[in-house]
């Protein structure tokens, strides 16, 4: 889901693209954006693969049955820099759905990805005890409860 909508209701002909740009880095790394993996550090897919893509690791990601075919390491990191093109933060930034079948169907330069939406950071010291007070994967909403009593 775009960021314009869910966290506006602002839907955008940009939506689409953001949610193209999800779809193609779940298919390129083999795993679902809002799947939980041990070996992931933000709470998201597209999170990590940005911070491979920042650190030139991009490839690690990569699900093995798309290198072991006929692809070559350059389409595969040109997918990837599509995709995180496709999930920016802003959707002014975003590629209309023209230019990313342009982007896909030729070898020209692509622009450096800025930014994707939805980063958050998984803190990994949770040791299962009050998670307001621990960190971890939780809301940092403070949650007031009002018990209603008759007279």
């Amino acid at each position: 889901m775009s960021p314009e909508y869910a966290m506006e209701g602002q839907f955008s002909f940009k939506s689409d693209v953001y949610s193209f740009g999800v779809l193609l880095l779940e298919i390129v790394t083999g795993r679902k954006n809002s799947g939980q993996y041990d070996d992931i550090t933000t709470t998201n897919l597209v999170g990590h693969i940005w911070d491979l893509w920042k650190d030139g690791r991009a490839m690690e990601i990569v699900d093995e049955c798309l290198l072991e075919e006929s692809w070559s390491d350059g389409e595969v990191e040109r997918c990837i820099q599509i995709g995180l093109l496709c999930v920016q933060d802003y959707a002014t930034d975003r590629p209309s759905m023209a230019a990313v079948l342009s982007m896909l169907g030729n070898d020209s330069a692509l622009p450096s990805p800025k930014h994707p939406a939805f980063i958050f950071k998984r803190r990994t010291n949770y040791d299962g005890s009050d998670p307001s007070t621990s960190e971890g994967v939780h809301s940092v909403n403070d949650v007031s409860m009002t018990m209603i009593e008759a007279r």
